[in-house]
């Protein structure tokens, strides 16, 4: 059977892959983003086994992974920002193209899916590590439960943003986050892969690189006053962000208020009638990649804010005030600070801040 095939096929390659692994001798490079310095295995710098806390569970690498699979964008784009693309023998479950930086070294790393791979497919690329964004990807209902992974001596690895701060039953499920995601957490996502792979360098000087354009965007930016929607997909029951996520430390970042702040629920569905009754100053639009339901691509979504009825009436719709993101903008990961440049450069070109 194939199944009983490619379990075979992974056991001998794990054990080489260790093998190999504690021969490797090239040194490391702190050159964040570029996949040059990793054309050849990196020395491990005698940290290793190495035993990391996450989301609720102990995972033990025993050396620098070779055969990395990432199951979502935002862990992908994080590793191809580190320079692990040859590192990497699979990616899946993409919701936007990827960042124009990353593009050459994606090109290198094979895609196994747009959206979930099966359990078996991801088998077939014999990992020695796997890492997702979201609960939902990597846990029940998704490509395969943490465990399944760890009886086959995979280790996997769960961004903190999809379990710091929230319930066990809310993780990947738009649930309640019990305190604001802080781009702290983004920042140990990126340290611990890094710590993981051995690169711990180039971790740090990316990190620095995000907190200067962070900082860049955001320092000079006082947007006090202006109220904020931010509507992720659904023409029906809009999908908008409430307090926490991604979109809270956007909001935060220029000092505007998100009408919708009093819910610590990730992306409510709410009523037309309810925003406009609270007639946000600026709406911010998710230009999604994939067309599972209307209101997914931005066009879409503009059509129908102007011909909608109720939508017409927004103050944010007559005087046409769209920020346009990507969606992979409003998910915790890397691509906030790019968010947040755009949420600022939008309402300072209006003469929105201070």
């Amino acid at each position: 059977m194939r199944f009983s095939r490619t379990f075979s096929a992974f056991a001998a390659t794990a054990a080489t892959t260790l093998a190999l692994a504690g021969c490797s001798s090239s040194p490391d490079s702190s050159a964040a983003g570029s996949s040059n310095a990793a054309n050849t295995a990196e020395t491990a710098s005698g940290h290793y086994p190495l035993t990391i806390e996450n989301c609720g569970k102990q995972i033990t690498i025993d050396a620098p992974p070779q055969r990395a699979v990432s199951l979502n964008q935002g862990s992908t784009e994080i590793l191809l920002s580190l320079g692990l693309a040859d590192r990497m023998v699979g990616t899946a479950t993409w919701t936007d193209p990827v960042r124009e930086n990353l593009a050459a070294d994606n090109e290198r790393v094979p895609r196994l899916a747009d959206n979930n791979p099966s359990f078996e497919v991801v088998l077939d690329t014999e990992p020695d590590f796997v890492t997702a964004s979201f609960g939902g990807t990597l846990g029940p209902g998704g490509v395969a439960d943490r465990q399944q992974f760890a009886d086959l001596g995979v280790p996997t690895y769960l961004s903190p943003t999809d379990c710091d701060g929230k319930t066990a039953v809310s993780v990947n499920a738009d649930g309640a986050r019990t305190e604001p995601l802080q781009m702290e957490t983004i920042y140990k996502e990126i340290r611990q892969l890094a710590e993981i792979f051995d690169v711990t360098a180039r971790g740090e000087q990316y990190i620095a690189e995000l907190q200067t354009r962070f900082a860049a965007a955001s320092d000079e930016v006082d947007a006090a006053g202006v109220t904020v929607a931010y509507w992720f997909a659904d023409t029906m029951t809009p999908y908008m962000a409430g307090c926490c996520g991604s979109s809270g430390i956007i909001t935060e970042s220029v000092g505007a208020q998100n009408i919708f702040a009093g819910t610590t629920d990730e992306w409510p569905q709410v009523s037309w009638e309810s925003i406009l009754e609270q007639d946000p100053t600026v709406l911010v639009l998710a230009d999604l990649s994939r067309r599972s339901i209307d209101g997914d691509a931005l066009e879409s979504k503009i059509a129908f804010l102007e011909s909608n009825p109720v939508t017409a009436r927004l103050s944010a719709v007559q005087n046409k005030r769209y920020i346009v993101v990507n969606g992979a903008d409003l998910n915790p990961s890397i691509r906030t600070v790019d968010g947040v440049e755009k949420t600022a450069a939008a309402l300072d070109g209006w003469g929105l801040t201070n």
